[in-house]
């Protein structure tokens, strides 16, 4: 009998996105991307705006990037127009932002970005 081995999270989306929407007109993009072959990972954060023309911009960094991946937090409605944009081009998970609170240490979006992914 063979023995199926259980592919980890961070194998089966080998580049994630995190996504972390504030009230004042910006959105931290965080991008992780794990290297199979020695198991690094690489993290690179990028802030946009949040016109149409900022997010389709975060569009194409996460496109250029082959991310897979993204999940952002459930601020009230502001993840709303990201999440639109998003979705068709990657699997997109909006997450419980209660569950970001319990991150240690002084809380930016950038850092929350970083975070999710």
């Amino acid at each position: 009998m063979s023995k199926k081995k259980k592919s980890s999270p961070a194998a089966a989306s080998a580049v994630c996105a995190g996504v972390r929407i504030g009230r004042a007109q910006e959105v931290g993009g965080g991008v992780r991307i794990l290297d199979s072959k020695d198991g690094t990972v690489q993290s690179m954060l990028r802030k946009f705006g949040t016109m149409t023309a900022d997010l389709l911009e975060l569009r194409g960094w996460l496109a250029e990037l082959r991310v897979t991946h993204v999940a952002m937090e459930s601020t009230g409605v502001y993840w709303q127009p990201v999440f639109n944009l998003l979705e068709g081009h990657f699997k997109v998970w909006v997450v419980n932002a209660q569950h970001i609170k319990k991150v240690p240490g002084r809380k930016t979006d950038m850092k929350d970005a970083e975070w999710i992914a």
